[in-house]
């Protein structure tokens, strides 16, 4: 999460620099974009880990600790399945087979009521309400550009992939 924060840190450092090369109206357009849009993917971020601790803590999501010994020595990265070998199926038993499962697996309006949650958490209204003020503060003064204020938008989002790419590959 350090990492994350610190590379945000970074590229916000150097979008300012950049921001006050290009002058005119790039400065307050990126900035409002940048931190609006860091505060939403951070709240989203916050708002679902969150979730999935719950999760994890009511036991509706199986730990991905809670395998034998004998199985983390074997499968380490879970690259091969407890599965039986092929069986010759026609297409239209397989369809049958498919729609079963489907059907089996159909979540209840509760299921997905307590899954909502995380979309509708008060971090992420909360920091969309300001990113919609921080544009509508833009467009009422007639400074807003829409390429300072796109360029800042998208470097939070990518800057986050960069990063969590970045601590997957170091795991």
């Amino acid at each position: 999460m350090h990492r994350v924060v610190g590379m945000l840190l970074l590229a916000g450092g150097l979008l300012l620099v950049v921001a006050v090369w290009m002058g005119g109206n790039w400065l307050i357009n990126v900035e409002v974009a940048y931190i609006t849009s860091a505060l939403v993917t951070g709240a989203s971020m916050f708002s679902y880990a969150r979730m999935v601790h719950q999760r994890l803590d009511a036991g509706v999501i199986p730990d991905p600790d809670d395998r034998d010994v004998l199985d983390k020595l074997d499968d380490p990265h879970r690259i091969y399945k407890e599965t039986s070998p092929p069986v010759d199926r026609t297409p239209s038993i397989l369809l049958k087979e498919e729609k079963t499962r489907i059907k089996h697996h159909r979540r209840t309006p509760g299921e997905v009521a307590r899954d909502a949650r995380g979309a509708f958490s008060l971090y992420r209204i909360g920091a969309y309400g300001v990113l919609v003020l921080g544009f509508f503060y833009l467009y009422t003064r007639h400074i807003f550009d829409p390429l300072p204020y796109f360029v800042g938008l998208s470097v939070p989002t990518v800057v986050i992939v960069a990063a969590l790419m970045l601590q997957k590959e170091a795991l």
